[in-house]
């Protein structure tokens, strides 16, 4: 897919407190699911689309996403001399890649993290994907958006419909539906349920431009002390257009531990090499439960 988006931040400098201790040394983007990262996903998922320059923002104790995407020169020699020419070739699938690591020096939140950014994006729209929200790699999410980028040349945000109840742990919108798309009024940084305009939750996948950057340099801390990204679409928005797409494909919130596992067993079953066996032992386990 050609695309005039060529440039995709992973912002990957946060704590990951919620799979503490797992995650004291080891970055949350690692985390793996099946025998790929949560990070690899990502990538892919953005290769997918055409893009190939990729910003990592990260923190300390990241250096393994750097090791990741680097090249392990006694690793593939040991398997290019035992023969392991699969294994072999997809390691080396992503070596066509640019990548560019920023250290976000003090965690200031998402806002903060794109706006470490901003002297490699320069004057470009730009693709945003939080890896710990995983979307199924057979549904084209970021394709779509990007289409509905190109026709609107304005901010695309990815949707999903949560409950009620569930409202206080996202960023939501205010819009009106326009087709499969909607035309964005407000946004509210995880708002109280009594409270909330809709229960239409800002996801992890936007489509931004370059406007920005200009108003997180001037963005308050918003919720947590942070700089928060939701708080600068909210000033955007008033001068520009902002689309929302309503999400029809499956996303793991990969960031919570019951999510993880969801997207762990669902992968599984669709591995080739593991479905048959993991199915027949779920079945197994779940009869002894009965």
């Amino acid at each position: 897919m050609k695309t005039t988006i060529k440039k995709a931040i992973l912002p990957a400098a946060g704590l990951g407190t919620r799979f503490l201790p797992a995650t004291k040394a080891s970055p949350k983007e690692m985390l793996p699911i099946v025998d790929k990262p949560l990070i690899q996903y990502a990538v892919e998922e953005s290769i997918s689309c055409g893009i190939e320059d990729f910003i990592i923002i990260t923190g300390k104790y990241k250096r393994a996403i750097e090791d990741h995407f680097d090249t392990a020169y006694r690793l593939e020699e040991k398997l290019r001399t035992s023969g392991k020419e699969k294994i072999l070739k997809e390691l080396n699938k992503l070596n066509h890649i640019n990548l560019a690591y920023i250290r976000q020096r003090v965690p200031m939140g998402l806002g903060h993290a794109i706006l470490c950014a901003k002297p490699f994006v320069k004057n470009e729209p730009f693709v945003v994907i939080l890896s710990d929200d995983v979307i199924d790699p057979e549904y084209p999410l970021l394709q779509e958006m990007i289409k509905i980028y190109e026709k609107k040349k304005c901010p695309v945000i990815a949707l999903e419909e949560v409950p009620r109840s569930e409202v206080n742990r996202y960023g939501i919108i205010d819009g009106r539906q326009e087709g499969n798309m909607y035309r964005i009024n407000n946004l509210v940084e995880k708002p109280k349920p009594e409270k909330s305009p809709s229960n239409l939750a800002i996801i992890g996948r936007y489509i931004l431009t370059p406007e920005i950057f200009n108003i997180l340099e001037k963005q308050k801390p918003g919720a947590g002390g942070e700089i928060q990204l939701t708080d600068a679409l909210k000033s955007l928005v008033k001068k520009t257009p902002i689309y929302g797409y309503l999400i029809k494909g499956k996303r793991y919130d990969a960031g919570d531990k019951l999510g993880y596992l969801k997207a762990t067993v669902d992968f599984a079953l669709k591995n080739r090499e593991l479905s048959g066996d993991f199915k027949k032992y779920l079945i197994e386990k779940i009869e002894k439960l009965r």
